[in-house]
């Protein structure tokens, strides 16, 4: 497959809609590459492989690291970097972490949340050479200031905010926007107040596309599954059995058997 090219991706907005998923290391990027559109390092690795309760902690360090490994996984799919929190607080330091996620990876494009009060540092970064993807609605980086994940667009002044803020993005030069956790009519209007893609994910199915945690869609992630997530397999339960069949049969003495060693 070849990459997908920024006009590439524009060309899709109101045409087959884009299948973005989350990847966080080499192996499951390769296994996902077939079927995505684009490959999102989330900051999202911080709960499912940190074990962590929200993304807040994780760092420019671990983003760069993971999104390595997902480039060499997966070096014909185009590959979003999320921007974690605290990297753009304003436009020096958000250029300074930019520059290090292009100069330190392969990654095609950049991610940073916040809707209008962000558009300036979108404009700054793409004035500087860089692809930047917004997103918009629930933000996960700021449930401790929101005190919880909170659906948005439950009002119509919530709605009319949401579209100012895909409108403000798009004018700063954003190429695409993630819109999370938002009423699904809501989020259908704002992506028809835009000329660039809207990728949904808890916000229904009149975007331009969506992305899903891959942990969550393959049903390994126990803990908590949210509404909007449709698990198309349930991986922890294969996975564990697989274990427990390994594990009798090391106690058994049946593994290795003759067909397993040299």
């Amino acid at each position: 497959m070849k990459k997908l090219t920024l006009s590439a991706l524009k060309k899709r907005k109101n045409n087959l809609p884009i299948v973005m998923i989350t990847a966080y290391d080499a192996l499951f990027a390769r296994l996902l590459s077939e079927s995505a559109d684009i490959l999102l390092v989330g900051d999202s690795l911080n709960m499912s492989f940190g074990g962590n309760a929200d993304t807040l902690s994780a760092t420019m360090d671990q983003m760069i690291y993971h999104t390595n490994a997902v480039c060499k996984g997966a070096p014909e799919t185009f590959v979003i970097t999320d921007m974690p929190f605290g990297s753009y607080s304003d436009e020096g330091i958000a250029l300074s972490n930019a520059l290090r996620v292009y100069r330190e990876t392969p990654a095609d494009a950049i991610k940073i949340e916040g809707g209008a009060d962000k558009a300036h540092l979108v404009k700054h970064l793409v004035d500087n050479g860089f692809a930047v993807c917004g997103h918009i609605g629930l933000l996960p980086q700021s449930v401790r200031a929101e005190g919880g994940y909170k659906v948005k667009g439950r009002s119509e002044e919530e709605a009319l905010s949401l579209i100012a803020d895909a409108q403000a993005i798009e004018q700063a030069g954003a190429f695409i926007i993630v819109i999370e956790g938002v009423i699904a009519d809501v989020a259908t209007r704002v992506a028809q107040s835009v000329s660039i893609p809207v990728i949904g994910i808890g916000a229904g199915n009149g975007v331009d596309g969506q992305v899903l945690v891959f942990s969550d869609m393959l049903g390994l992630y126990e803990p908590f599954v949210p509404k909007f997530v449709k698990q198309y397999t349930n991986g922890a339960t294969v996975v564990k059995e697989a274990v427990n069949i390994y594990k009798n049969e090391v106690q058994n003495r049946e593994f290795p058997d003759e067909n397993f060693i040299y």
